[in-house]
C-alpha cells in the first residue's frame, strides 16, 4: 500500500513538471498539443489552487473544445471552492462559440439555471453568457429575477456578453425598476450594445440627474468613453455643481483634457472651485486656471 502511494507520488510529481513546461512555455505547448492537453486536463484533477488556474487559462486560451466538460465539471463540483468554479464559468463562456456542438453543453446549464443551489445558478448564468447563444436568452432574463442579487448580477453580464441588441430594451426595463446592485450592473455594461451608442449616451446622461450620488458618479465615469463621439464640456461644467466631491473632481479633470477650448464663463467655474473644501479639487481648478492663463 505505501508503495503505490509513492508511486502515485512520483506520477503526479511528473505530471505536474510537465505541466508546468507548457505554463512557462505556450509554443511548447501549440508543438505538442496532442500530448499536452490530455496531460493538463490530467492535472486539473489533483493540482493545487495557484496551478489549476494557470492550467485553465492556458486550456481556455489554445485548447477551448477540449477543455469544455472539465470546467463543467469544476462548476458542478462544490469542493472547488469559489475562485475555481467561478475562473470555470468564465472560461465557459468563453469557449462556447468555438464547440461543434455546443448543445449538450447549453442543455446542462441551462437545466443548472433551476438548480435550489445558488451558486450553482451563479456560475451557470454566467457560462452561458457568450455571442450568439441566443437560445440562453429568454432563460437568462428570468434570472434578473431570481431571489439571489448575485445571480441577477451575473445575468446582466452574461445577456450583454450575447449580444443582441433585442435585449438593451428589457435591459432598460430593468434599470428604472431593479434593485439598486443590478442597475449599477446594468449601466456598466451598456457599453457592449455598439449599435445603440446613442441611446446609450442618453442613458448616462439621464442617470446623471439621479438622486443617488453613487449612480451619478457611475453615469459620468462612463461617459468617458464616449468622448471621442462628442464633447461633452457643457454636461462636466453642470457636474461642477455637483455635491459629491468624487463628481466635482471627475469633472475638472475632463475639462482639463479639453482646457483648450473652455469658454470664459467655464473659467468663471472653475475660479469658485479653488475654495473647495476638498484639497485635491482645489489643487486641480488652480492647475487648470494656470492654464488658461
Amino acid at each position: 500500500m505505501e508503495e503505490n502511494n509513492v508511486i502515485e507520488f512520483e506520477s503526479r510529481k511528473k505530471i505536474l513538471a510537465a505541466a508546468r513546461k507548457y505554463i512557462d512555455s505556450p509554443e511548447l505547448f501549440l508543438a505538442e498539443k496532442d500530448k499536452a492537453v490530455p496531460l493538463l486536463l490530467k492535472t486539473l484533477k489533483f493540482a493545487e489552487r495557484d496551478i489549476k488556474v494557470e492550467v485553465m487559462l492556458l486550456l481556455a486560451s489554445f485548447a477551448k473544445p477540449e477543455a469544455s466538460w472539465i470546467f463543467y465539471e469544476m462548476i458542478k463540483n462544490e469542493s472547488e471552492g469559489e475562485e475555481i468554479r467561478n475562473n470555470a464559468s468564465i472560461h465557459l463562456s468563453v469557449v462556447g462559440p468555438f464547440l461543434k456542438d455546443p448543445q449538450p453543453l447549453v442543455e446542462k446549464l441551462l437545466n443548472d439555471l433551476e438548480s435550489p443551489d445558488a451558486d450553482l445558478r451563479l456560475y451557470a448564468t454566467f457560462a452561458l453568457g457568450w455571442e450568439g447563444n441566443h437560445q440562453a436568452a429568454i432563460p437568462l432574463i428570468g434570472r434578473l429575477y431570481d431571489s439571489d442579487i448575485r445571480v441577477q448580477q451575473n445575468a446582466v453580464n452574461a445577456l450583454c456578453n450575447i449580444r443582441d441588441d433585442r435585449i438593451l430594451n428589457m435591459l432598460l426595463e430593468r434599470l428604472e425598476h431593479g434593485p439598486e446592485e443590478q442597475k449599477r450592473a446594468i449601466l456598466f455594461n451598456l457599453w457592449r450594445f455598439y449599435s445603440k451608442r446613442e441611446e446609450v449616451k442618453n442613458v448616462y446622461l439621464k442617470y446623471l440627474e439621479h438622486e443617488n450620488a453613487e449612480m451619478r458618479f457611475d453615469a459620468l465615469v462612463l461617459l468617458g468613453p464616449l468622448e471621442e463621439d462628442e464633447n461633452f464640456v457643457e454636461v462636466y461644467r453642470k457636474c461642477l455643481r455637483d455635491n459629491d466631491q468624487r463628481i466635482r473632481k471627475l469633472a475638472l479633470e475632463r475639462l482639463s483634457e479639453n482646457s483648450g477650448s473652455l469658454l470664459p464663463e467655464t473659467r468663471e467655474e472653475i475660479s469658485v472651485l479653488v475654495d473647495d473644501p476638498d484639497m485635491e479639487i482645489k489643487r486641480l481648478a488652480m492647475n487648470i486656471l494656470k492654464k488658461l492663463k
